[in-house]
């Protein structure tokens, strides 16, 4: 700055002139230096577009028309506004804040970093400071106390982390705007320093780590307009105080834990416009919230409200976004819900709503989504929803709605989801469905919808996704033109062969015919029109002929699934290609072939289902290096012709679950070697049953059986075996001589079946270790000794099946601690003695005993009042057919359904089932006997002889 010399107060016209040249020497001094500030700016930061926000930031123009720069009238620099520039660098506050008449200073919405250096203290006559959304990450905010003049201060998604200083705010007594939300800040309290700011309109501390409770102190804050504090750890209840800030347009509470009642002081906020306390702990009804008539937004979803819903919501003229989902909502919705505000979307999901669908939901014509997912809703579709033409998304699955799709809304033009599933839609698919130009996913599975499909659906140009499976469709399989990624039109009553169109699905990821009356051969680029293809599944049908050997190289099939089908000749090599198979399920089929010994070569598969084929001869003794089928869960090789020593290398599998080699021609011992080892730790389902073993039964095996001796009360009863959306692992067990397939597998399900074979010897004492165990059936083989006492140990065994051996002595009365039991066969052996008396020993029938003639006490005839016993008669050989028999081929399943306690495989499953499809007369008549659902007999259909 130049030097002003002293003046003579003598001289007037030099005074004049001496503060006239000390004026301008000090502008002239002041503008050189800011300018310079600001090229210094300009050099440290850059543009990451190219954009040009310093173009105009050259030295020949004046600064105070560089872009985003006031000057005063002095020509000093007082604001800098370069937010939203996609400016890069750090910023060089030593040298902005030399700029003395700085007022405002802005860059937020930039890409920023490094420090906010503590020269921002010398910025102290700021009154506006934007450095919000920038990335400033791993850095502190600085001490800023000096600032004491700030109105405004904004530190939103700046990166910013540690601790926050938060008593550098009691300065600014006249700040107006806090919004430092979203950093990565300590945790810490609500920060008692911002409630003695009484100026403040604006609080945005969301996602910063604040915890603990809301202050009561809170309603002092009466010019507040905007609260957030969404994303945080905050607890307790939301303060009745909040109801004297009666300025508030903004509340937002989102994902923390608060609990408790909506104080009733909220009834005061008559202008309030948006309120949200999602995703918390908040209970109780909304009976405080039905005086907000200027509510624009309310969100509550995820909470734990309940009772119904204020009728004055139907009234709410501003009302646009409304979302309720997952809570406890009962009683139905107001009828003129949405008829007087331009809506924009309505989310009731995941309640216990009753009743119709409001009716007007689209009257203001602007509605674009409505999620009514998961209630009790009943009644038909609005017929006035055919006029909804903003609508993108309608979600009514998941209800009790019946009825007739009205026609229109087959064909709304704007719409991307229409999913009306899991109802009791009735009628056809129209051909209105050409003009849903925009239609993305159409789901209508689970309903009564008949008739053809439409060929107009290949006119709806955008649908990737459609699913109308579990429906009453008939008529011949139509595939889309649309660029189609997932198309499953399983369990209707489709004809016809697969049309050749499906050879142009290149987009094609799930394909899943199932359960359909489909005929002919499979069209042989189903092994190579789509790399995509992940899920093939066709079983169920009529196709016969080969199974397609052009599986290309790289393709991405997981599952592949053609049982119960007319399929013939050959395994395809080209299987080989499917290197992410998980599933092969070819199981009764007409396939004539060795076993697949080479599949072992596929890395992920889980589950080999080959079972009632014409598979034969041997499957090998592989070198047990683990190195094969190291990840196979399920193997069910049944009702084939496989003559071979019982499989050792099986013992290497590490994940075996469930394993089925019954009705085949097995032979040898099983088990019981000198290899040492964890053999079958994972098993829970063993079938060997009608082979030809022999020797002692497997003790070496019983000792390993893990999962049978691992508690499961800890288990869900609910939970199935298979974690595949578009699989089920299922398994055929044999009941009184038929197999019935069990779709759904639970997991506390364990089962040992070793019958109809030529085991010798006593039963081991070692399976009384398998405490899990529900079904154990060694029937029909040629054991002797006396019944083991430590089978009372197996505390969940539900069905105890040892007749036709050569067992001897008492049965043990500690067998009645078997709370489960709910099926118990030992007839045709040679047991003396009275039977155990007590608990479910008083349930079973005289069919459980018989062929025992030294057996006495209820329920046989004969008395346990003589003091000799009848020594039990010679049998014939174990293996002789007795038709008279009852249990001569197994459990029968009608005691296992009278029994008490209703054992688990059908009164759990099938309980399951009729639940689910709604059809308790389904289950009746299976129990009597007229079930008409395919029922095979063991080796394919033909009743297999007891062998002598």
């Amino acid at each position: 700055m130049p030097f002003c010399p002293p003046y003579a107060m003598s001289r007037p016209p030099l005074y004049l002139f001496y503060l006239l040249f000390c004026f301008f020497s000090l502008i002239s001094g002041i503008q050189p230096a800011d300018l310079q500030i600001l090229m210094k700016l300009k050099s440290a930061l850059q543009t990451s577009n190219g954009t040009s926000a310093f173009k105009s930031w050259e030295s020949s123009n004046s600064m105070c028309n560089f872009t985003g720069i006031t000057c005063n009238s002095d020509g000093s620099v007082t604001e800098i506004e370069l937010s939203r520039q996609n400016l890069t660098g750090v910023l060089p506050l030593d040298s902005i804040c030399q700029l003395q008449s700085l007022e405002k200073l802005s860059f937020g919405f930039n890409n920023l970093h490094g420090p906010i250096m503590d020269d921002l203290n010398n910025c102290f006559k700021l009154l506006y400071l934007d450095l919000g959304n920038n990335l400033f990450l791993g850095w502190s905010a600085p001490d800023i106390s000096s600032l004491s003049r700030l109105q405004y201060l904004y530190l939103n998604r700046s990166g910013l982390s540690g601790s926050f200083p938060w008593k550098s705010l009691q300065n600014m007594t006249g700040l107006v705007r806090l919004s430092l939300g979203h950093n990565l800040f300590n945790p810490s309290p609500f920060p008692n320093d911002v409630l003695q700011l009484t100026n403040l309109t604006w609080i945005h501390l969301s996602n910063c780590s604040i915890q603990g409770t809301i202050p009561a102190e809170i309603g002092n804050l009466k010019e507040l307009i905007n609260l957030e504090l969404s994303c945080n750890n905050m607890t307790g209840e939301i303060p009745v105080e909040i109801g004297n800030l009666v300025n508030l347009w903004q509340v937002d509470l989102l994902n923390n834990s608060f609990t408790g009642k909506l104080p009733v002081g909220l009834r005061n906020l008559s202008k309030l416009e948006r309120f949200d306390v999602s995703m918390n702990s908040i209970e109780g009804d909304l009976s405080v919230l039905r005086f907000l008539s200027n509510l624009v937004s309310l969100e509550l979803f995820e909470n734990k409200f309940s009772g119904q819903i204020p009728t004055e919501f139907g009234e709410f003229k501003k009302l646009v976004n409304l979302t309720l989902n997952k809570n406890n909502f009962t009683g139905p919705l107001p009828q003129n819900l949405g008829s007087w505000a331009k809506v924009n979307k309505i989310s009731v999901s995941y309640n216990f709503f009753t009743g119709p669908i409001p009716p007007d939901m689209c009257k203001q014509g602007t509605i674009k989504g409505l999620y009514m997912h998961h209630n009790n809703l009943t009644g038909e579709i609005p017929a006035n929803f055919v006029n909804c033409f903003t609508l993108l998304e309608f979600r009514i699955n998941d209800n009790l709605l019946s009825g007739t799709v009205p026609a229109g809304i087959w064909g709304l033009p704007n719409l991307l989801i229409f999913d009306i599933s899991s109802n009791s839609m009735e009628g056809p698919i129209t051909s209105d469905i050409k003009h849903a130009k925009s239609l993305v996913a159409l789901r209508a599975e689970n309903n009564r919808l008949s008739g053809e499909l439409p060929a107009e659906i290949s006119e709806a140009t955008s649908l990737v996704s459609i699913l109308l499976n579990d429906n009453l469709l008939q008529g011949k399989l139509l595939i889309p033109t649309s660029p189609i990624t997932i198309f499953r039109i399983s369990i209707n009553r489709l004809t016809g062969e697969i049309p050749y169109m499906i050879c142009n699905a290149s987009f094609l990821k799930i394909f899943d015919v199932s359960n359909n009356s489909l005929s002919g051969k499979i069209p042989q680029c189903l092994g190579n029109f789509s790399n995509r293809l992940w899920v093939l599944n066709l079983q169920m049908n009529n196709f016969h002929g080969l199974i397609p050997d052009t599986f290309a190289k790289c393709n991405g099939l997981e599952l592949l699934v053609f049982n119960d089908n007319h399929l013939g000749g050959l395994l395809p090599k080209s299987l080989l290609n499917c290197t992410n198979l998980a599933v092969i399920d070819l199981g009764n089929n007409m396939i004539n072939d060795i076993f697949p010994y080479w599949l072992e070569a596929l890395p992920k598969l889980e589950v080999l289902a080959l079972n009632s084929n014409k598979f034969r001869g041997p499957i090998g003794n592989h070198n047990t290096s683990g190195m094969f089928f190291s990840k196979l869960r399920i193997l069910d090789l049944g009702n084939n012709k496989i003559n071979d020593f019982f499989p050792y290398w099986l013992e290497a599998l590490p994940n075996l679950q469930i394993l089925v080699l019954k009705s085949n021609i097995f032979h040898g011992p099983v088990g019981n070697h000198n290899t040492r080892g964890m053999f079958f730790s994972k098993l829970q389902i063993l079938d060997l049953s009608y082979n030809e073993f022999t020797g002692f039964l497997p003790k070496n095996y019983f000792e390993n059986l893990n999962s049978m001796m691992i508690n499961d009360e800890g288990k869900n009863e609910s939970q199935y075996f298979g974690k595949r959306h578009y699989y089920q692992d299922s398994v055929v067990v044999t009941i009184k001589n038929f197999e019935t397939k069990l779709s759904r597998i639970l997991t506390i399900f364990t089962t040992i079946d070793l019958s109809s074979n030529k085991f010798e010897g006593e039963i081991p004492e070692v399976l009384g270790r398998l405490t899990v165990l529900r079904l154990l059936n060694l029937s029909h083989n040629n054991l002797t000794n006396h019944i083991p006492p430590s089978l009372a140990n197996m505390s969940r065994l539900e069905s105890l099946d040892l007749s036709s051996n050569r067992l001897t002595g008492q049965i043990p009365i500690q067998l009645t601690s078997l709370t489960f039991l709910a099926v118990i066969n030992l007839s045709r052996n040679q047991l003396i003695g009275p039977i155990p008396e007590g608990k479910q020993f008083g349930t079973f029938e005289n069919d459980s005993y018989e062929g025992n003639l030294g057996l006495c006490g209820f329920p046989l005839s004969m008395k346990c009042n003589s003091n000799e016993l009848l020594p039990p008669p010679p049998l014939p050989s174990i293996f002789q057919e007795d038709k008279d028999l009852k249990f001569a081929s197994g459990f029968g399943w009608k005691v296992v359904l009278m029994g008490y306690g209703c054992g688990l495989l059908f009164g759990v499953t099938m309980g399951w089932v009729a639940f689910k499809r709604g059809k308790p007369q389904w289950l009746i008549r299976f129990v009597e006997g007229k079930r008409k659902e395919k029922v095979r007999r063991c080796n394919n259909q033909r009743p297999r002889k007891r062998r002598n």
